[in-house]
């Protein structure tokens, strides 16, 4: 539903035609349900006035005149209140054609029963204000106006009656008189109040309308940002979640309200050492649910010894990789600027050295400077070649790679290519998942890992293994490449995937760099995983059945 469906013309807009519209306005309901009341009210106006007459006529002289007359007004007005009943809950006809026909039966029946009482000094006439009261309140039109000189002249005429049949006072005229008055002072007052509650209805409907727009359009920020939050109380139950919480924390348990603590142990322990120093309002994470490295805010809420607090989620893999776009736009300048003012330089250079090594007054010693001009531009050139690598992540085509004959295949041509015995290297494949990377830049990964495997390892057979094994994380796969050497010392691991960190005297330093942003390129992530012998990376990528 978007804010547009709160409009007041969209349910219009929407009906078929010849199709009757249904009660939309709030105070259209108000004024039926006022009707009911009123309906009811008349019906206990009738039992009451019959419950007097059978039971305290004495003191209130009803029917005193014409008691045969009275029983018949009051039988017939119970029956028509009764019968009032009907059309005003069935809603049919309309508002104030009822509301005219009750004033109606109220004027006539009140006036008989005035009549058979002595006139207007029975006092009955009094119950008329309160019809038109109502009368006033429902209609909320000028027609409330014409119900009250229709009462009016009713009490007026009475009064003449009663002068020329029953020889009643002329002074009871001004008692007449003032009730007639009253009667149309309540109509006025009954027309103002309804002008002030249709004004204040409107008011309210246009403010429903207002806060059911807002409230839908801060349901669609909510569902849309691409932070996750979660509401947690004192006792630290999850009290309510967007649906990004799911999407980086895992599904929430069905039909109940979990503990931060049974959903996510991390954001809980970070929320316990949020709450005894808050001094530090961010603090980063990875769960188990997901690959993603995450970072949680915190903030209270109302008060409380601890106060309910907001937690907020945000996937820092977001944020870097907003970063390492702007830095991939300026990397791409310099690796273009690099390949035309360096490459071209070296190839003179490696040139010259080849034109220097064939002369034939080459001195003594030469042979060895040409050996070394050659390997150091070898090295520029592979420095120049791996920083390309780098433009690369950009570019990335993912696709669902069968696991088992690309690994073997890759493994086949990697011992042929850098001359390692066939079986130095082992595969094992442990799912029927495919892989969901780009083909090229896996090859690049792997040609490195493996590279850096067996240089560090003991070179014996099966001392590098490629292992392919579901990850922790549903839907994902852990690919991994181990070798039987030394390892990584303690001090060194923070900085392998530095660009230019390296412990060769011939390396350049950006292999583990330039591996890890192409699988970051690719939706994957690469670590150094410690505890083990030798050294063991692992690639966590998307498999796909």
């Amino acid at each position: 539903m978007t804010p547009a469906a709160f409009a007041p013309g969209a349910l219009a807009d929407r009906l078929r035609p010849g199709e009757r519209a249904p009660m939309a306005s709030a105070g259209d309901e108000t004024a039926w349900r006022t009707l009911v009341i009123f309906s009811a009210y008349r019906v206990m106006l009738a039992a009451g006035l019959s419950g007097v007459y059978l039971f305290l006529n004495s003191l209130f002289q009803l029917g005193a005149l014409q008691p045969r007359l009275a029983v018949t007004a009051l039988v017939a007005y119970a029956v028509s209140a009764v019968l009032l009943m009907v059309p005003a809950l069935l809603r049919e006809p309309r508002l104030s054609l009822q509301v005219t026909a009750a004033v109606f039966v109220d004027v006539l029946a009140i006036g008989v029963i005035m009549h058979t009482s002595g006139g207007i000094r029975s006092g009955f006439g009094v119950s008329l204000l309160i019809s038109l009261a109502a009368a006033g309140l429902i209609t909320r039109g000028r027609l409330v106006f014409f119900h009250a000189a229709v009462a009016a002249l009713a009490v007026l005429v009475e009064q003449a009656f009663q002068m020329w049949r029953f020889d009643a006072p002329a002074s009871d005229f001004l008692q007449s008189a003032l009730t007639s008055m009253a009667l149309f002072a309540t109509a006025g007052l009954g027309w103002t109040l309804a002008r002030y509650a249709r004004t204040s209805e409107t008011i309210a409907q246009q403010r429903t309308i207002d806060l059911a727009n807002m409230s839908q359009i801060n349901e669609l920020v909510i569902r849309d940002m691409q932070d996750a939050f979660l509401v947690v109380d004192p006792e630290g139950t999850i009290r309510q979640h967007n649906p990004r919480a799911v999407q980086l924390l895992g599904p929430l348990p069905a039909g109940r309200r979990p503990l931060l603590s049974e959903y996510s142990p991390e954001i809980a322990r970070m929320l316990e050492s949020w709450r005894r120093g808050p001094e530090a309002t961010y603090m980063p994470f990875r769960t188990a649910r997901s690959n993603s490295e995450l970072g949680a805010h915190f903030v209270a809420i109302g008060t409380g010894n601890p106060p309910p607090t907001v937690v907020f989620v945000e996937d820092v893999s977001r944020m870097r990789a907003r970063a390492q776009q702007m830095k991939l736009v300026a990397l791409g300048r310099l690796t273009a600027s690099i390949a035309h003012e360096i490459r071209n330089p070296l190839s003179s250079i490696n040139h010259a050295a080849e034109l220097l090594a064939e002369t034939e007054h080459a001195q003594a010693g030469d042979d060895r400077l040409v050996t070394i001009i050659r390997d150091n531009v070898h090295r520029l050139d592979r420095i120049v070649q791996e920083v390309l690598y780098l433009n690369r992540r950009d570019r990335a085509q993912p696709e669902a790679i069968e696991a088992r004959p690309f690994l073997e295949q890759f493994a086949a041509d990697f011992c042929a290519n850098e001359g390692v015995p066939a079986e130095g290297v082992q595969v094992d494949v442990r799912t029927t998942l495919r892989m969901d990377f780009d083909r090229q830049h896996l090859h690049q990964v792997l040609w490195n890992l493996l590279r850096n495997a067996w240089r560090h390892g003991f070179r014996n057979p099966g001392s590098v293994r490629v292992v392919l094994a579901p990850a922790d994380t549903p839907g994902m796969l852990a690919l991994e490449v181990t070798d039987d050497g030394p390892g990584v010392a303690a001090e060194l691991q923070p900085h392998l995937f530095e660009p230019f960190f390296t412990t060769e005297a011939q390396g350049t330093g950006l292999g583990l760099y330039i591996a890890r942003e192409l699988c970051e390129g690719n939706g994957a992530h690469i670590e150094y995983c410690d505890g083990g012998p030798g050294c063991r990376f692992r690639i966590t990528l998307k498999g796909i059945r």
